[in-house]
């Protein structure tokens, strides 16, 4: 594979002095085989968090003067330089390999995939059952009630050892093709937080596959503010409603 592919990767922060630095150096000291232009969008914290990635050197920090949500910030980078693959990270994900440009590697060899993630893990090594199938009102809202609706929407049941296609790509790691992100226009601003991701896999499926890369991992230390704060899940309820509205009828 060639090593001179530019690749380009953003993460979003807000308020998280105490992790995203952490994030950053392990998504720069791992990428080895592929230049990386590496974004961080700051949703006007106040903790610092911006100075203090500034100061390290290790990314381009971008400064909003009002928090825009996830993907309003992540959508900046439409207009600045990005590679010819671009990576969504969280500023809660570690790296403990060279992930970024094995996936770049992958989809290289693999030009009918336009969108994929690697296989998540909690921070004790074991997998991160994030959803993989088109989110409807039955896995939405009685997912939250039922075990067996729950598995289905996350596969909870399924091993998955080799790459699979999926319909919704979880948007705290994953990379797609620039092209097919400026095509599709980014992430739906209509979502503050929440259903931007299933939002743009499916936009992207139109494209080409949507993949989940089991040979590749990375760990998130997933915090589910939605099940723990009132404020986060009205948003997320809000997205939901937003995200049925707008895709009613376009699917089965």
């Amino acid at each position: 594979m060639s090593a001179d592919i530019l690749v380009s990767a953003s993460v979003v922060t807000y308020n998280d002095i105490n992790r995203a630095p952490d994030t950053i150096q392990s998504v720069v000291l791992n990428t080895k085989r592929h230049p990386l232009k590496l974004y961080v969008i700051d949703n006007n914290s106040t903790d610092g968090t911006a100075d203090l990635i500034e100061s390290s050197g290790q990314a381009v920090v971008i400064r909003n003067s009002k928090n825009l949500g996830f993907g309003a910030a992540h959508n900046i980078v439409l207009s600045q330089e990005l590679g010819k693959y671009h990576f969504v990270i969280n500023p809660d994900i570690t790296l403990k390999s060279d992930v970024i440009s094995d996936i770049v590697d992958y989809l290289e060899s693999n030009p009918d995939v336009v969108m994929a993630t690697p296989r998540i893990l909690n921070t004790d090594g074991t997998e991160q059952k994030l959803p993989k199938e088109r989110p409807t009102f039955k896995r939405l809202f009685l997912g939250r009630l039922s075990d067996k609706i729950r598995s289905e929407y996350v596969w909870a049941d399924k091993e998955i050892t080799e790459p699979t296609e999926i319909n919704f790509c979880t948007g705290c790691f994953f990379c797609i093709r620039t092209d097919i992100f400026k095509k599709v226009c980014g992430f739906d601003e209509q979502y503050f937080m929440y259903l931007e991701d299933a939002d743009l896999a499916l936009k992207a499926k139109s494209k080409g596959k949507v993949m989940i890369l089991p040979q590749f991992c990375v760990t998130h230390a997933w915090e589910r503010e939605s099940s723990k704060s009132l404020k986060y899940l009205f948003i997320h309820i809000i997205s939901c409603f937003k995200f049925l509205f707008k895709w009613r009828g376009k699917y089965k």
